[in-house]
């Protein structure tokens, strides 16, 4: 790791174990103990955590360790429809603002999903993905909508990487994505936000859904650390 990016590298370590499952909804997370794990100092380390609470994936408590962000599903729900309205006022912009080069990056973007989706490691392909959305928000030429729809798709990581987890399918990712490629090529505005709608139309649901399941989970292995306490 070097060292000017040192807590940029913890955070995406941690992000990581996070998506991962390795540190799940509700873990604590002593700073002392993860500092030592990775061999740094806790300086980098406090920051690192820092930089996952604004994504919403940690939860700071005062003079008590963080933990990792147990899922609301109100709040999930809210900022899955304040990223819908993001993304489909960006690709709108886009179709509009893009540059010809900007247009070519996200059907490389694209073009990349679809050589290794079968092959690459399912996290890696999701963060190609994101950076394909990210990229029409990018092309909106418009700062401060690319920085909301950043900050809302950060907050949403984690659930949608697990949603998309349930409904892995090839063909539905690769046909989704070339709609809206297509519509951004004519420029089409109409087209643009009834692919993206399309794309995103099951996202409320299998969110919920991940997090109803998540919850019952962790309900079912509290009740069992409580009844082998008790033994």
């Amino acid at each position: 790791m070097q060292d000017q990016t040192l807590p940029e590298n913890i955070a995406n370590r941690l992000r990581r174990d996070i998506l991962r499952g390795k540190l799940v909804p509700g873990d604590s997370l002593k700073e002392r103990d993860s500092a030592a794990e990775l061999g740094v100092s806790r300086t980098p380390m406090r920051e690192a955590i820092r930089i996952v609470a604004r994504e919403g994936l940690i939860t700071l408590r005062p003079a008590r360790s963080p933990i990792v962000a147990v899922p609301d599903v109100k709040a999930v729900t809210d900022d899955v429809e304040v990223l819908l309205a993001v993304e489909k006022l960006s690709a709108e912009l886009a179709c509009a603002r893009a540059t010809v080069a900007e247009v070519d990056e996200i059907a490389a973007i694209l073009k990349r999903m679809d050589d290794n989706f079968d092959t690459m490691d399912p996290l890696d392909m999701f963060e190609i993905d994101m950076s394909f959305h990210s990229a029409i928000a990018k092309a909106s030429h418009n700062e401060p909508l690319a920085e909301i729809h950043g900050r809302f798709l950060a907050r949403l990581w984690r659930s949608r990487f697990l949603a998309a987890m349930k409904r892995r399918n090839r063909a539905s990712v690769i046909k989704h994505h070339t709609g809206i490629l297509a519509a951004l090529r004519k420029r089409d505005t109409v087209a643009i936000r009834k692919a993206i709608s399309i794309h995103l139309d099951q996202l409320t649901e299998d969110i919920v859904q991940v997090i109803r399941d998540e919850n019952e989970l962790r309900e079912q292995r509290n009740a069992k650390t409580a009844n082998d306490l008790s033994a």
